[in-house]
């Protein structure tokens, strides 16, 4: 049986009505714009614990007297921290190197000769971690004087950095809104709700020169290693996502 034509497109507007509502609840909301900001943060603190890096470097013909030499040298290193304050808790052996050493000579036609074996290096280091900070100087000097010569580097940290490491944050937080607020000012539009906010983990920037004492194998002069203590910068970063509204 023939249907009119009228009754056809009559049933497929009916259709189209019917399923229009349908569509509409299945189209996803409208993601509303986003601002990523970051921030840093910063505080100071007076350092209440130190690493003291020590290095005791020999040299000799064979392995086994190089490594005789470093051995003496560290053992009476060690032996004098107690005197200090320095806890056996506190000191740490932070590396261990044999290495030979060669000299290399060119021939007289310009190519080079097989390397000719010397003697072998030995490195010993000990990490110290120095809790009296007005014993660094003395701690330094009396390492020298018993045979350390080379490191000598210091690190200041605060040993509980919990209170500072969240003081940071606030501040790295403070930051990175008031970033977002300028660009969303800029833009024309307000800040939203937060949308994820991630920290970063605290870095610490003590203002600590790096002693190298490769060149203080004599015994040192009379009188402590003149040592600055400073302050320890500690800082903190945070990422902010906020969506953005008209």
């Amino acid at each position: 049986m023939l249907v009119p034509r009228r009754l056809v497109l009559l049933a497929f507007a009916s259709t189209l009505a019917l399923a229009a509502p349908a569509l509409a609840q299945d189209a996803p909301p409208p993601v509303p714009a986003r601002v990523s900001v970051t921030g840093e943060g910063w505080t100071s603190r007076a350092p209440d614990l130190a690493l003291v890096r020590l290095t005791v470097l020999r040299t000799a013909p064979t392995a086994a007297a190089a490594l005789g030499e470093a051995n003496t040298a560290m053992t009476a290193v060690t032996a004098a921290m107690p005197a200090f304050g320095v806890a056996p808790r506190d000191l740490q052996t932070g590396g261990f190197q044999i290495s030979p050493q060669y000299r290399y000579e060119n021939r007289s036609d310009g190519t080079q000769a097989p390397p000719t074996l010397t003697g072998y290096e030995v490195r010993n280091t000990l990490n110290v971690r120095v809790r009296d900070l007005t014993k660094i100087g003395e701690v330094l000097d009396k390492a020298v004087q018993l045979g350390v010569n080379e490191g000598g580097s210091i690190d200041f940290q605060v040993e509980d950095n919990a209170a500072a490491s969240n003081e940071a944050r606030r501040d790295a937080v403070a930051k990175a809104r008031a970033s977002a607020e300028a660009l969303a000012d800029a833009a024309g539009l307000k800040l939203g709700r937060v949308v994820t906010l991630e920290d970063g983990a605290p870095n610490f920037a003590p203002p600590m020169p790096i002693m190298d004492m490769r060149a203080m194998a004599a015994p040192a002069p009379a009188g402590k290693v003149p040592v600055e203590i400073g302050e320890t910068t500690i800082s903190a970063q945070v990422r902010i996502v906020y969506e953005l509204t008209p």
